[in-house]
């Protein structure tokens, strides 16, 4: 690590340290509106406003420049409300008041210990708060921020609404603590829609897309059940879902039942932003690099 590089980094958590400060003297409420507000503004002037616009386009070509138009500006709302609310999302008390409504508990506390499939869906650490604040184990995966000093700084805040047994995605280490997790009767938890290169290619919105096989070969390896959670907003409230198990096939030929998993999880992901169109993480270049050249 370089002087320069490691400046940066810091100069980078101050500046993490100073808004989260600032937010953490308003109401949840004020903070989310403000944090939607502001991305409204200054979301289309990034460059990420492009990725978010030309994904849409892929996954929605029937739809107007106005419709999309709206689209973008709604997505915006719900990324800034996302990132202004995490400083205070250890307010959120899950299975208490009506900032959150859970259904199908029913279906985890009956599934469980389960591998937990889901995507960045409105603000998706409102799943996390709903699934450490269950009273049963869960790990959750993350993966780690380029900056150690705002990595740390996440995890921590992560620990303050419960969230203490996190493993790093996409590594081998990981994968032996998922493993270990299920065999202690802890469900794991992992989002499973965004590129992946070393995953395998799966249609998502018509388009073949990378995406990783963990979860589904975990749940063949281990027989454990695979269960969708899904989480959506209105302004500063939530509703968590939990879905049925996928039903997994169990040929005898493994690659072919991988790959028949992976397509139920991506063709899941996709019919709940189908949903909730603006409040999926647009942002993220989902499909290949030749798709965002040539629109």
């Amino acid at each position: 690590m370089t002087f320069g590089q490691k400046l940066i980094w810091r100069l980078e958590a101050l500046a993490y340290d100073l808004l989260s400060l600032i937010l953490k003297l308003f109401p949840f409420k004020a903070i989310s509106a403000f944090g939607g507000w502001l991305l409204r503004i200054i979301g289309p002037l990034s460059s990420k406003h492009h990725i978010a616009k030309t994904s849409m386009s892929i996954a929605f070509p029937d739809k107007s420049e106005a419709e999309l138009k709206t689209l973008l500006r709604q997505q915006w709302d719900n990324i800034g409300r996302t990132f202004a609310e995490f400083p205070v999302t250890h307010r959120v008390k899950a299975y208490e008041g009506n900032q959150v409504t859970i259904k199908g508990l029913d279906i985890f506390k009956a599934n469980a210990p389960a591998i937990i499939v889901t995507g960045h869906f409105a603000n998706w650490e409102i799943m996390a708060a709903v699934l450490t604040q269950s009273g049963l184990p869960v790990r959750i995966t993350y993966r780690k921020i380029n900056n150690p000093y705002i990595d740390a700084r996440v995890r921590k805040q992560r620990e303050k609404y419960g969230t203490k047994f996190l493993i790093q995605k996409s590594t081998h280490k990981g994968g032996r603590e998922l493993l270990e997790a299920l065999k202690n009767n802890e469900s794991v938890a992992l989002l499973n829609d965004q590129k992946f290169n070393s995953g395998i290619s799966v249609p998502f919105f018509g388009k073949d897309a990378m995406t990783a096989q963990g979860a589904t070969r975990l749940a063949l390896k281990t027989g454990r059940s695979l269960l969708p959670m899904a989480v959506s907003r209105e302004k500063s409230y939530f509703i968590v879902t939990f879905y049925k198990p996928l039903q997994l096939e169990n040929s005898g030929n493994r690659e072919a039942d991988v790959l028949a998993g992976v397509k139920q999880v991506s063709e899941f992901i996709e019919n709940r932003i189908k949903e909730n169109p603006a409040q999926w993480f647009w942002v993220h270049r989902r499909w290949p690099k030749k798709h965002y050249q040539s629109l």
